[in-house]
């Protein structure tokens, strides 16, 4: 197996307030940084491609800035990822994996904390399969939810007065149905491809997806699940980061030597 990685960072993190959630600090290396770091020893790994956020302006150069000599030494490329969807990245990263690669891993940027038996697991059934997704399945009940959310709040004679002070700032949204969680799984990275695969579904005209495993789909062949990882959690929202720290044992920059923390 020659494995081509491609790892999407050109997320806005809106969830995350706005700042970059892979650059945050993770026991004093960044997220992207630790996330690279999964297959840069692994022997399958032949080629690394990251595609960096491209806006707002400047936002690459300010990418490259802070990655690109790091990235250099561990002989990863940056590519330019998407101005609006995470498949406009996997595509523009696509370009950059060499042909001899016979299989291609997409991973997302701000999954760190994959474990080693995790990716075994997904690149053995590779071997066997064409196209290979880790999952878990879902443990709570699901249902599903009015799309808008409002502020719940009570009417009150002094809102003519008060306006908006003191009012509960919760919001809420109604049940519509309850949905059967049988035979539903929460999907995770890495997920992994034979590469004349993946670039087949790239090809097709309709990209719109949520992971690359939707675009096999789309052209009709099967996916394999192999069991996911709880502990690969995706940082998403700020809580995310002090989680990801407990999982790996890594500190955060107040509870390092002052030395230690730049």
């Amino acid at each position: 197996m020659k494995l081509g990685v491609i790892i999407p960072a050109a997320g806005a993190s809106r969830r995350f307030g706005g700042r970059s959630k892979v650059a945050e600090d993770l026991g004093g290396r960044p997220v992207l940084q630790r996330t690279v770091e999964l297959f840069v020893n692994r022997d399958e790994a032949t080629c690394i491609v990251v595609a960096a956020p491209v806006v707002p302006d400047g936002a690459l150069n300010e990418f490259k800035a802070r990655f690109a000599d790091k990235f250099a030494l561990l002989g990863v490329r940056i590519c330019e990822g998407g101005r609006e969807h995470r498949w406009q990245s996997v595509r523009n990263a696509l370009a950059e994996i060499p042909d001899d690669c016979t299989h291609i891993a997409v991973h997302d940027g701000a999954r760190p904390c994959a474990s080693t038996a995790l990716i075994d697991r997904v690149l053995e059934a590779a071997r066997k399969h064409p196209a290979v997704i880790p999952a878990l399945d879902v443990p709570d009940t699901l249902k599903r939810v009015s799309a808008e959310a409002v502020r719940d709040t009570d009417v009150d004679p002094l809102d003519a007065i008060l306006g908006d002070a003191g009012k509960s700032n919760v919001t809420v949204r109604r049940v519509e149905e309850t949905v059967s969680r049988a035979h539903m799984v929460l999907v995770q990275t890495p997920q992994v491809f034979d590469a004349a695969l993946l670039r087949r579904a790239y090809g097709q005209a309709d990209l719109d997806s949520t992971d690359d495993a939707q675009l096999i789909e789309r052209l009709g062949e099967s996916v394999t699940v192999v069991e996911g990882d709880a502990w690969n959690v995706k940082i998403t929202r700020p809580s995310d980061i002090d989680l990801a720290r407990r999982i790996l044992g890594a500190k955060g920059p107040s509870e390092r030597p002052s030395h230690l923390k730049f």
